[in-house]
């Protein structure tokens, strides 16, 4: 069964690690973050930068959060949009007053952060390894009335039935699902954007990572009208620029969704042939799956000094040490296209001889 823990303020890996540490000002190819390679695409910086028009003006939103709010089959008292997944992270740690929060790790460690530095007590359950990194709904304590969980997961690359996620809805507690990734899963299998029937559920989502647009920082918050209204008195005025609004709105057209399935399914098949090439390295002990992300968990003795081998040659990982339930022999690498997934893994079976 997955373990609970409770971690002290100085316990642990770093929270605030994250990909682009590992490719920021290297000139390496990137398999450290997670944005699909290629974006955004030529049309979305067309509409981006019509915007700019309109810089003199206040951001209105209301245009934005009508089109997000029809994508999910929404009404618009049920979105709020946010300065990426990032803001709504601590948005929910700074209004909502949890008693006993849990976050289920391995995952994005940003929730946890955010509600560490808002003086809440964060409880852990670390799903195993040896479970597939799969979620017990047992695992979770009765009395925890904020519960964190990432679907697909990152960076296990694992995607939870919505059956499951399901059972951890309570009467009082707010179910914080992270689908940062899911737009990225063909078909959107198991996504809970758009359902209203689970108590207390809150859905994140982000544009940043099928659309490229870190830079931008864009996302929202799917709720009950009463949590929206709660995590909107908390945000500043005009959180989201224009340039955002706009890059929200196009995205959620029925041709930028289309757009987005395709990705999707380039992913998977890119992401196969990924998987295909790890598991013929008898050095690669463990490739967690079925990964349904756009990236791969890996275990490989010694892999701290695998990644640095790497980065002489050209290439970045995501170390592993730095999520709460894995270790030093743990990388995550993001799915790319078949000629630079080809080139990585040639320079991965020199850096397992080396």
């Amino acid at each position: 069964m997955a373990a609970m823990h409770t971690p002290t303020d100085a316990d642990g890996p770093d929270l605030r690690h994250h990909g682009d540490a590992e490719v920021r000002g290297s000139g390496l190819t990137d398999l450290a973050v997670n944005v699909r390679a290629g974006t955004p695409p030529d049309w979305l910086k067309a509409r981006i930068a019509a915007s700019l028009d309109s810089l003199a003006a206040y951001p209105d939103g209301r245009t934005a959060r009508a089109a997000v709010a029809k994508r999910h089959g929404l009404p618009p008292e049920r979105v709020l949009l946010t300065a990426g997944a990032a803001e709504a992270f601590v948005l929910l740690a700074r209004a909502l007053k949890p008693r006993n929060a849990v976050v289920v790790h391995p995952q994005f460690t940003e929730p946890e952060a955010a509600l560490r530095d808002a003086g809440h007590r964060v409880g852990r359950v670390l799903l195993r390894e040896e479970d597939g990194f799969r979620l017990d709904p047992a695992a979770i304590p009765e009395d925890a009335d904020l519960v964190v969980i990432g679907n697909p997961t990152n960076p296990t690359s694992v995607l939870h039935p919505t059956t499951v996620i399901t059972q951890l809805a309570r009467p009082g507690r707010a179910l914080v699902v992270d689908e940062a990734f899911m737009d990225a899963v063909p078909g959107e299998r198991e996504a809970l954007a758009g359902r209203t029937d689970v108590p207390g559920l809150v859905v994140l989502r982000s544009l940043t990572k099928t659309w490229g647009l870190a830079g931008l920082r864009v996302g929202y918050v799917l709720a009950d009208p009463e949590t929206i209204g709660t995590l909107e008195r908390a945000q500043p005025l005009w959180p989201v620029s224009s340039p955002a609004l706009a890059a929200a709105e196009a995205c959620c057209e029925p041709t930028a969704l289309a757009e987005a399935e395709q990705a999707a399914q380039r992913i998977a098949a890119d992401r196969a042939h990924l998987v295909a090439g790890l598991t013929a390295f008898d050095e690669v002990r463990h490739v967690v799956g079925p990964a349904e992300g756009p990236f791969v968990l890996v275990r490989i003795p010694d892999a701290d000094r695998v990644r640095e081998r790497l980065r002489e040659l050209g290439f970045a990982a995501r170390r592993g040490d730095t999520f709460p339930g894995l270790g030093p022999d743990w990388l995550r690498l993001a799915v790319r296209d078949r000629a630079t997934t080809d080139a990585f893994l040639l320079a991965l079976g020199e850096a397992l001889q080396g």
